[in-house]
């Protein structure tokens, strides 16, 4: 069963945080579609008011533009609130490396300032983006949860703070969190413009514009791409999942492994280019190689990925197709 059969009772009110993202207009898009009510919260910082524009004449729809740094405006938002999808977080290794102090602030002390708003509010369950950097260079392949490594960067420390954070919140003060370990999302809206562009959109816009990609390294590691309706089913199963399943994180993936230069090659043949890339210095904090154990998830929320990496990869070219 993919997202669209599950159902929430009339008037289930839903924040989802970094809502003008790429993960979070998602959310907000299949939530309001399914009759829920959105709060969506959002300062713009990478976000985008273009992508959540689309929801401006719903009338269960709510945006507020607000930091989540502040506490107050989390308390705020979580007013009335049953379940927080909490997406908002300042994304990409390299720039982490870049902004120790900012990532701290916005992504583990801003997480903590919704959690606690999460409490203080009796939100049911709080379901959060954490990442599959938290895996460092653990060398084993599939990543398994429970066996984690060195960690690589500051982004990935952001993340496996908010781990421990929402395991503190689970066990001492009755909040049921759940962690969403993201393997390399893709798919509609996701950014193709800027320096820390994910890879993807960035080759797709690239290609469809006679552009020479580069490619960090040689273009041998390997990733666990996800198509994103495979992560909204996710989080809508974290929502209905048991008390027994809380202060976990779980494997978000499709538990398959796709490398880069094959990609690229498959992304030019789909397109009907022939451009060779070019191959530049690894990016430094990257993890090699990339690959999902998704049992646990499976087992104990109930998630099963409908999308491959080639269903959602023709999904994706199309949309950039029509939308770039």
């Amino acid at each position: 069963m993919g997202y669209q059969e599950i159902q929430f009772p009339k008037n289930t009110t839903f924040l989802v945080t970094g809502a003008a993202g790429f993960i979070g207009s998602n959310l907000c898009e299949a939530l309001l579609n399914k009759g829920c009510k959105v709060k969506a919260l959002d300062d713009l910082s990478t976000g985008k008011q273009e992508n959540i524009d689309l929801f401006l004449d719903n009338p269960n729809y709510t945006f507020i533009k607000g930091d989540i740094k502040d506490l107050e405006v989390c308390v705020k938002a979580c007013e009335g609130v049953d379940y927080v999808l909490h997406q908002a977080a300042w994304g990409s290794v390299p720039r982490s490396l870049e902004m120790p102090l900012f990532y701290n602030k916005n992504n583990i002390e801003g997480t903590l300032n919704m959690l606690e708003a999460a409490r203080q509010n009796g939100v049911k369950k709080f379901v959060y983006a954490s990442s599959s950097s938290v895996y460092g260079d653990e060398p084993n392949l599939p990543k398994t949860e429970g066996r984690e490594g060195n960690l690589l960067s500051p982004y990935a420390l952001t993340k496996r703070c908010d781990e421990e954070w929402a395991k503190l919140y689970t066990k001492f003060y009755g909040l049921d969190t759940y962690g969403m370990r993201y393997f390399n999302v893709f798919g509609r809206r996701q950014d193709p413009d800027g320096a820390y562009a994910a890879v993807i959109p960035k080759f797709l816009k690239q290609l469809m514009h006679g552009e020479t990609p580069t490619i960090n390294g040689d273009g041998k590691q390997s990733r666990d791409f996800t198509y994103i309706d495979n992560v909204i089913e996710a989080n809508l199963k974290a929502c209905l999942a048991p008390h027994e399943a809380a202060g976990e994180a779980f494997n978000i993936a499709y538990g398959g492994r796709e490398f880069l230069i094959d990609i690229y090659y498959g992304l030019t043949k789909a397109l009907g280019v022939n451009i060779e890339p070019n191959f530049g210095p690894d990016r430094k904090g990257d993890i090699k190689h990339s690959n999902a154990d998704i049992s646990k998830a499976k087992k104990l929320l109930g998630y099963d990925p409908d999308y491959s990496f080639e269903d959602g990869i023709a999904l994706a070219i199309d949309w950039y197709k029509a939308n770039l």
